[in-house]
């Protein structure tokens, strides 16, 4: 025979990498519903990948504290599940009766399973909140005389933040309702006691006409507004970062690129090996170029006022997705063959769009490789991908004339651009870098004295 109701609230574990808030953009399962330990109950998308977060407790689903495309930070509940405990019969003793109450208060009941997420053991927290009676599987949980019950843990139903103070509300059914209606219970008066909010409240600030379009201090009309959250804002944070404490400088060449289009036609004329990409041509030009300036696969240590040079080379590459654009990284490129490197990028590639690359292969790269010319343009004066101390940047390649000896021809010509961190070297570097690769381009055939 089943024990007490108890519902137990799941909050939103740490996924990695230090980040402190992810958006919910898929449910898995729904109020009411049934979950086993483990189970997968939603999927999240951080700064860095999309994540399937499963649930430690099993039981049926009360409440989910969120709908798609909210924001939940780190520590916050996330879900909560009522879960009929066992019922453990109370000892004759008082004291022992005590001790059981002492322990249940003090968070010693606990419920595990095997899947533990970084930061966040799946064990029962020790906190109790304001108990509430839980109607689950079919009625109210009835308490049988001399039994001890564990804590019920809850959603807590105190009042929620509010800028400034706190916004007066504990009934779920309040926020649920201004959840799912798009209100900000920040902007709601309440009527009951000590300005509380109740229902009615709610429902008349979601009656109430929508308001004019919202316009600038400038008194231009604004369209709409989005946050800046997720994926776009870690972006935003880490190209403002670089501007701030890089001092970069950009140059840059036009390259009669025929001689590497006509190789990497060359290398796929075998339709029964899988075809090179120009990507994996550019990225082994690279590899040479670095090998031949390590000053450039570089960073800067502010705090200790060192330029650290690096052995390997990880080579991270720009890859739009429909998420935005990511930074997926081949490590140890300069070990590899161009078929190897042709792979890794498929790979990589395919794992970017999807959203499915783990944040280790989104990260930690030495130099940046970006061909800017898939969005059909010429040129550009790239931000450095922090705390990279140089990116090369590939335009369109297109029919030009061009001269050749002395005669006139129409050539497949490309521009190539290189940033750099200017403190890790001078113009005299970066330009030699820059001529050594534009030079491979022209005439890649010259790798061979490398191979």
């Amino acid at each position: 025979m089943g024990g007490p109701v108890s519902t137990r609230e799941f909050l939103l574990p740490d996924l990695g990498e230090g980040l402190t808030e992810a958006e919910i953009i898929a449910w898995h399962v729904a109020v009411g519903e049934h979950v086993a330990v483990d189970q997968v109950v939603c999927e999240v998308e951080t700064a860095k990948a999309s994540v399937e977060v499963p649930c430690p407790y099993a039981g049926e689903v009360v409440e989910l504290y969120g709908a798609v495309g909210d924001v939940v930070d780190v520590g916050k509940p996330l879900i909560s599940v009522a879960s009929v405990a066992a019922v453990v019969a109370a000892p004759e003793e008082p004291a022992d009766r005590a001790r059981l109450d002492a322990e249940a208060k003090n968070g010693k009941t606990k419920q595990s399973s095997g899947n533990v997420l970084v930061g966040y053991g799946t064990v029962e927290s020790g906190g109790v909140r304001r108990r509430r009676v839980v109607s689950g599987f079919g009625g109210h949980a009835a308490v049988p005389p001399r039994v001890h019950v564990a804590p019920v843990v809850v959603a807590d139903a105190a009042a929620v933040e509010r800028k400034g103070g706190r916004i007066p509300v504990v009934s779920p059914l309040v926020r649920r309702l201004a959840r799912e209606g798009g209100l900000d219970l920040a902007s709601v008066q309440g009527s009951g006691p000590e300005g509380l909010i109740m229902r009615r409240d709610v429902e008349a600030a979601l009656a109430a006409p929508a308001a004019a379009p919202v316009s600038s201090s400038t008194g231009i009309a604004e369209r709409e507004r989005l946050p800046l959250r997720g994926l776009r804002k870690t972006v935003a944070d880490k190209l403002s970062r670089s501007r701030r404490e890089i001092p970069d400088a950009t140059t840059w060449v036009d390259v009669d690129a025929t001689g590497l289009m006509e190789l990497r036609a060359t290398l796929n004329r075998d339709a029964s090996v899988p075809k090179i990409s120009l990507l994996a041509v550019l990225a082994r030009i690279c590899v040479a170029g670095l090998a031949r300036y390590p000053e450039l696969n570089a960073t800067v240590d502010v705090e200790r006022q060192e330029i650290v040079r690096y052995a390997d080379v990880n080579l991270g590459f720009a890859a739009q997705t429909d998420r935005g654009l990511v930074v997926p990284v081949v490590r140890g490129a300069h070990r590899m063959s161009t078929e190897e490197l042709s792979a890794e990028f498929e790979r990589l590639t395919a794992g970017a769009r999807a959203g499915s690359l783990p944040v280790s292969e989104l990260t930690g790269s030495t130099f940046t490789l970006n061909n800017y010319g898939v969005y059909g343009v010429d040129g550009s004066t790239p931000i450095l991908n922090h705390p990279e101390a140089a990116m090369l940047g590939v335009g369109r390649i297109v029919k030009k004339p061009w001269v050749v000896g002395d005669e006139l021809a129409v050539r497949q010509v490309t521009q190539l651009s290189f940033t750099f961190d200017h403190r890790v070297c001078d113009g005299g570097v970066a330009g030699g870098f820059l001529r050594y690769v534009a030079d491979l381009v022209e005439e890649p055939t010259r790798l061979l004295r490398g191979l």
